[in-house]
């Protein structure tokens, strides 16, 4: 008896969480926020295209994105992010779209977002290399900075930098972030150590 309350239990507490995890991306995909030459929404099936898919092919481009370089598929993107069955809550994936012409050209991720604390990692990748250079990076973090506070109620974003990555720390640093420290010999690329830089932003500096 007490075995079938102890499941029973679990399945409505199962239940409760996948309706709440529902009502939060859906709330998520109201959020669009946009700049002068950008715009954000949360990405749907129809944009992982093969040209979407080529920018986690692309060598340079996935140089810095992850600390464990496995390979990103179409199908762990929509597991992680869409599937309302296996998606991670308090994760969203939002598309950067030029506004001109409506072309995606990046993402930015919000979250794992940490409930108890009120803090979020914030992920950016201007995936399109044809609209580098052109300072849409930082217009994309700031719109991602104000998505993150005022739409998630989130206290405070933190990230990761490699040291060499010098064209996302500039980027993050004019978009507001701070850096608040390193941590020595992180990493291990081509055999040769390097410095993580770790950044973070807050509209409060007490936070």
């Amino acid at each position: 008896m007490e075995e079938e309350y102890q499941a029973d239990l679990e399945m409505s507490i199962e239940s409760r969480n996948s309706i709440l995890n529902e009502i939060d991306f859906m709330k998520a995909e109201k959020f669009c926020p946009e700049s002068e030459r950008v715009y954000l929404r949360i990405l749907n099936y129809k944009d992982f295209t093969d040209e979407f898919m080529a920018w986690f092919e692309d060598k340079e481009l996935m140089q810095y994105f992850t600390d464990t370089q496995n390979k990103i598929t179409r199908d762990k993107i929509i597991n992680t992010f869409l599937n309302p069955h296996t998606r991670i809550q308090n994760c969203y994936l939002y598309g950067i779209f030029y506004k001109e012409n409506d072309e995606l050209i990046g993402t930015i991720k919000v979250g794992i977002i940490n409930r108890v604390h009120n803090i979020s990692d914030l992920v950016i990748l201007l995936g399109n290399k044809k609209y580098h250079g052109k300072g849409l990076a930082v217009e994309a973090i700031k719109l991602g900075n104000n998505l993150a506070i005022h739409s998630f109620n989130i206290r405070k974003l933190f990230g990761s930098i490699y040291e060499s990555n010098i064209a996302s720390l500039k980027a993050y640093t004019k978009a507001g972030w701070q850096i608040e420290g390193r941590l020595k010999n992180y990493y291990l690329i081509d055999g040769k150590t390097e410095d993580k830089i770790l950044v973070s932003y807050s509209e409060s500096k007490s936070v």
